[in-house]
């Protein structure tokens, strides 16, 4: 499956995003769905998502602050790092057929399902300042001597919060994104610089599912 399947411009995103929903509440709802080993909680997680994004795109579809074009891309994000693994795990298989992914806007593909099902490798994770108001977070597999990212995963999922004393548990690191790449720069608003910002990251595989977090590390940002 193609990794840019997902449509770049915010305005197209957020129309095939819609049908996907659309479609799925057409197959997975009613007395006698068609597709019932979908979960209803996997489909609400989807639902949840797009309304996020829709959300925060609408809102600069006006004259709009920077802050407001920020909490967009955000939301894109959070609704990327559910749709992502959501296609993956349900839609890539029987009882979805080809024609179902056409009709969503999803590529079809010949390979069978993977037994992908545990990550074992480690985040090397290193954090520091970077420009004003950003603070650049660098992974690597633990051990390894390249920066490359495990064959065949998507890469590594970041979590952070702004908080005054470190965190005993990743559950308080409620902002996440999805990074592909060996460093990723987290943005701030002008009012969070001289705060903590505390970091996690964790590999995740082409399922969606994640490996243990790293350790959570705190820099200021700038």
């Amino acid at each position: 499956m193609p990794r840019d399947y997902v449509p770049g411009p915010d305005a197209l995103f957020d129309s095939w995003f819609s049908n996907i929903n659309a479609y799925l509440d057409g197959k997975t709802g009613g007395a006698s769905p068609e597709w019932p080993d979908i979960p209803a909680a996997a489909v609400g997680r989807m639902r949840g998502a797009y309304d996020d994004w829709h959300e925060h795109y609408v809102a600069t579809l006006t004259p709009h602050a920077p802050a407001q074009t920020r909490a967009k891309n955000d939301a894109r994000a959070r609704a990327e790092s559910v749709l992502r693994p959501f296609v993956r795990q349900y839609l890539h298989f029987d009882p979805v057929t080809n024609a179902d992914r056409t009709a969503m806007g999803i590529p079809s593909h010949d390979a069978v399902r993977t037994e992908h099902r545990e990550v074992t490798e480690h985040v090397e994770l290193s954090i520091g300042p970077g420009q004003i108001r950003e603070v650049v977070a660098r992974v690597r597999v633990m051990g390894a001597s390249g920066n490359a990212k495990p064959a065949g995963y998507d890469g590594a999922v970041l979590i952070w919060a702004l908080l005054d004393s470190p965190p005993g548990d990743v559950g308080l690191l409620t902002r996440h994104a999805m990074s592909s790449r060996h460093i990723h720069t987290l943005r701030f608003e002008e009012a969070e610089r001289g705060k903590t910002a505390y970091v996690a990251a964790a590999w995740q595989n082409e399922r969606g599912i994640l490996g243990p977090w790293s350790d959570i590390l705190g820099t200021i940002v700038p």
